[in-house]
């Protein structure tokens, strides 16, 4: 527990997080300083408590006054007021570390990946919450940790989804239960290397005990590699040979425990191999944490999926169109394009992140009719997959999609897995994938 004796707190970045943190800190009896290179706002825009000093469009000498940083996520840490920091040894952590400074809930269950944190985030909590009342689902999804923490006891049980970012600054972050689902390149404009981005991953059990559990996708080669670092109890999906497994066969899930095997047959409502995995994990994270296996069975079997996760929006003269506008890198745009067998008229770009397209060149040669590009990264992609499948340049997503309306044949399916960030043309991938919504329900 951090002592609040005179100590002051600076907060960098007024995002959702920032603004939570900040209030929080205030309501701990912290002296709180925040600082924001964005444009001024106002206290009551952003519901930020009154006691905060703020300062807006530069991060100035006054954040080295500060006792404690607390870093929102996404920021770069080689801003030159944290090498300051550094170099002085001011102590960098993330909102993550920080709030759960004032909370000891029953159980915390941790969820991360480069794809499929929300869908298993999600469902963990779910499925939690029949057995446990008192369970909050906060981090990457919904709600920032700092407002969560104040409504938790020792009975309750938090959810986290976490990101690389959320973790890269998290060096004392313990969960109960660990998630870990896949490791491809992505955010490496921010990270820089893979070593930067599955070391900021492997925050998630790297702190953990031998009593506590490390659910991990056996099939990862950065995963089986980093693991090892961990004293948790390892439980491996997609393995068939552990004696702690869990995998799937014949419409049946398998966990191995020690000596015991546990049989559970639910519905599977959602497309897709990576379903399975994320199915997988979440079956071995609930049963973890004490949930029966009758209720993880129903559960599953009334799970329709998440909104913006190769999301059926509509069949239209027998076309169907899918969003999948959380497809903000390559590989989620490989998981979707797996989906399907093919006929695929297909929607990429926005906002480029810096991996190469290529790897999922031979996979649209494959299942893709035509591709139609939008965004500030179009150019690129089209250099790197020329030859893979006809392209036509439409700029806008608006115009993409009536586009493919006067190509598509019945029985195609038009695929928004834009394998790019949404920022050049939206708010965020929500934004971006209401907006192919409501795009295709208003076509004739």
């Amino acid at each position: 527990m951090l002592k609040n004796n005179g100590i002051k707190i600076a907060v960098l970045g007024l995002g959702k997080s920032g603004i939570a943190c900040a209030n929080l800190a205030v309501a701990k009896g912290y002296n709180v300083f925040a600082s924001d290179s964005g444009k001024t706002r106002t206290h009551k825009q952003m519901n930020l408590n009154k006691k905060v000093e703020t300062e807006f469009g530069k991060h100035s000498q006054k954040v080295l006054d500060c006792d404690i940083i607390v870093k929102s996520p996404g920021l770069p840490g080689e801003l030159d007021i944290l090498k300051q920091a550094k170099k002085q040894e001011i102590p960098v952590l993330s909102e993550l570390d920080f709030a759960l400074n004032f909370a000891k809930p029953k159980k915390i269950i941790a969820v991360t990946g480069t794809n499929g944190k929300t869908t298993t985030t999600t469902l963990i909590y779910e499925i939690i919450k029949k057995g446990y009342k008192n369970t909050f689902v906060a981090g990457n999804i919904g709600f920032p940790i700092s407002e969560v923490v104040t409504k938790l006891n020792s009975k309750s049980v938090l959810v986290l989804e976490l990101s690389s970012y959320q973790l890269e600054d998290s060096p004392f972050f313990r969960p109960n239960i660990s998630v870990s689902l896949n490791i491809t390149p992505d955010h490496l404009k921010h990270h820089h290397t893979m070593a930067n981005y599955v070391k900021a991953k492997a925050n998630i059990f790297i702190n953990q005990k031998k009593q506590d559990y490390a659910i991990y996708n056996f099939k990862d080669k950065y995963l089986k590699k980093s693991i090892l670092k961990t004293k948790a109890n390892k439980i491996a999906f997609n393995d068939t040979g552990s004696k702690n497994c869990i995998f799937y066969k014949d419409g049946i899930i398998y966990l191995k425990k020690g000596t015991k095997t546990i049989k559970l047959t639910p519905k599977i409502n959602i497309p897709g191999k990576h379903n399975i995995d994320n199915i997988l994990a979440s079956t071995a994270a609930s049963y973890i944490a004490g949930t029966k296996k009758s209720v993880i069975e129903k559960v599953i079997s009334k799970f329709k999926g998440v909104e913006h996760r190769i999301e059926f929006v509509k069949e239209i003269n027998g076309v169907k169109y899918y969003n999948d506008s959380k497809g903000t890198n390559v590989d989620s745009t490989k998981v979707a394009l797996e989906s399907f067998d093919k006929n695929i008229q297909l929607i990429l770009g926005g906002q480029d992140k810096g991996s190469p397209y290529k790897p999922i060149f031979n996979l649209i040669k494959k299942k893709v009719k035509n591709i139609f590009l939008i965004g500030e990264a179009a150019n690129i992609i089209k250099k790197q997959l020329k030859g893979s499948a006809p392209m036509t340049e439409c700029n806008t997503l608006s115009n993409a999609i009536k586009q493919i309306h006067s190509v598509a044949k019945q029985g195609d399916i038009v695929l928004f897995s834009p394998a790019c960030a949404s920022f050049d043309q939206f708010n965020d991938f929500e934004h971006r994938g209401r907006e192919f919504k409501k795009f295709v329900l208003t076509i004739k």
